[in-house]
């Protein structure tokens, strides 16, 4: 399976990154027949090459009709109050990336030209689109990661969130494009080292604010996203863009040797000294390489491994655990199920790092009875947590120690708290809470678990 790396050297938006992935092969028919069942009109779409600084690249282009058209392209408006209120054409300021995926706020005073729509409402124009599970589940992804930046933003409940420009038609459909196109190429990894920005300030619904504006910073702090400040004036990353990397990133250390299988060029909507283009990259790792990690890997995907067994012993099924826990994975459990015919089975689960699935497939095959395995990428949220040995008054115990925010929470290992309980006597919870009371000491204001 290829993976894919996004250069963004010239910042990230939703019509780039679309573009992007169907010049990289993500399949158009697909996409269209996707944005043809959208439930929500005023919009149409327009595929086509462009030349950006003599470069050969896809443009992606929602047209609105005039209801729905706002000043999100209007780049006197937007950048003309740093110009001392030069025309577009100014050299002293960028023309931005295009329609309506710039941030939320944004609508200049045209609020009664655009249709106010909170979370929930966007969902439901999502859940109405016909696209696959794994397409429709991305687009509510990007939306959320977009309402708890503005919702931050804005000091407000996310409920409370009520998108302007990104809750706009056209930026739904960017939203559900690319995740269209992105399901349609599926990669295993995507690599993204940094996001480039610009500098100054941009106009918006609430006035003038800095760049990068306060959404994208807080995707940005949020997801870990490395920024990289470019001495040129100008937005070049929109909350969309923004959300689309934080949503899709595995990686940002690309592997040392890889294989380029395609490029893909999206272009923005700009013409400024710097090319407005987005590149994506088809790649494979050369040879039997792992890819350097930056952390992002472990802490945020993991590969999930699960068959069903109909027919083969408990103590085989104790077994098959103790090695693939012994093997390095990261959690391993049985679930009751019933199988055709009404058998009584059980859902053998595993979780573990890309790294380790061919040592797990060859445990299972081996001592159990199946004769297939499925696996898929599983994203999750992991709180930052460090181990650490305590002195109890029984003696020494290791301890997990996670962190939310401000908070410590306390995980004595079950070893340490086994071992003690056997050579005191005392009950095991007894043991427990000596050693978080002899943790809370440590931190502060933390709480045991």
């Amino acid at each position: 399976m290829s993976d894919l790396y996004f250069e963004c050297g010239s910042g990230i938006s939703g019509d780039m990154a679309v573009a992007a992935l169907l010049d990289a092969g993500a399949d158009e028919k697909t996409l269209r027949a996707a944005l043809d069942s959208v439930p929500a009109g005023g919009f149409k779409v327009e595929i086509a090459r462009v030349k950006k600084n003599g470069i050969d690249a896809l443009d992606f282009n929602v047209i609105l009709d005039s209801e729905h058209e706002s000043r999100d392209h209007d780049m006197h408006y937007l950048f003309g109050h740093e110009s001392g209120g030069e025309g577009e054409g100014s050299r002293h300021h960028p023309h931005h990336h295009g329609h309506g995926e710039n941030h939320a706020e944004r609508s200049g005073g045209e609020d009664h030209h655009h249709e106010h729509r909170n979370l929930s409402d966007v969902l439901s124009i999502i859940d109405g689109t016909k696209m696959t599970d794994g397409a429709r589940n991305l687009a509510r992804r990007i939306f959320r990661i977009i309402a708890e930046a503005e919702s931050k933003a804005h000091g407000i409940p996310l409920e409370q969130v009520h998108f302007h420009e990104v809750g706009a038609i056209d930026s739904i459909v960017d939203v559900i494009a690319f995740s269209v196109c992105f399901d349609s190429l599926s990669p295993s990894r995507v690599y993204i080292p940094s996001l480039s920005e610009g500098t100054g300030t941009v106009r918006c619904r609430h006035g003038i604010l800095p760049v990068p504006v306060p959404a994208v910073a807080n995707i940005t702090a949020s997801y870990n996203l490395p920024l990289h400040i470019m001495n040129e004036a100008g937005e070049y990353i929109t909350p969309t863009g923004a959300a689309f990397a934080a949503a899709v990133r595995t990686d940002g250390a690309l592997p040392k040797n890889f294989l380029v299988k395609k490029i893909g060029y999206g272009a923005g909507k700009r013409t400024y000294e710097r090319p407005s283009i987005l590149r994506a990259f088809v790649i494979e790792t050369a040879g039997s390489e792992e890819s350097p990690q930056d952390g992002c890997d472990d802490d945020s995907r993991i590969f999930k491994l699960e068959t069903n067994i109909d027919d083969c012993t408990g103590e085989a099924l104790g077994f098959v655990m103790e090695r693939l826990f012994a093997a390095g994975a990261h959690d391993v459990h049985y679930i009751p199920c019933v199988m055709k015919k009404s058998r009584p089975a059980y859902l053998l689960c595993v979780l573990c790092k890309k790294k380790d699935i061919a040592r797990m497939e060859e445990i299972i095959f081996r001592h159990t009875t199946t004769i297939g395995i499925r696996r898929f990428a599983v994203d999750r949220t992991v709180l930052p947590r460090e181990e650490i040995e305590v002195r109890t008054p029984h003696g020494l115990a290791q301890v997990k120690v996670v962190a939310l925010g401000d908070e410590k929470r306390f995980y004595p290992e079950y070893e340490s708290v086994a071992e003690i309980a056997r050579r005191t006597g005392n009950s095991f919870i007894q043991v427990f809470k000596e050693i978080t009371d002899s943790c809370a000491g440590l931190y502060p204001g933390s709480q045991s678990s």
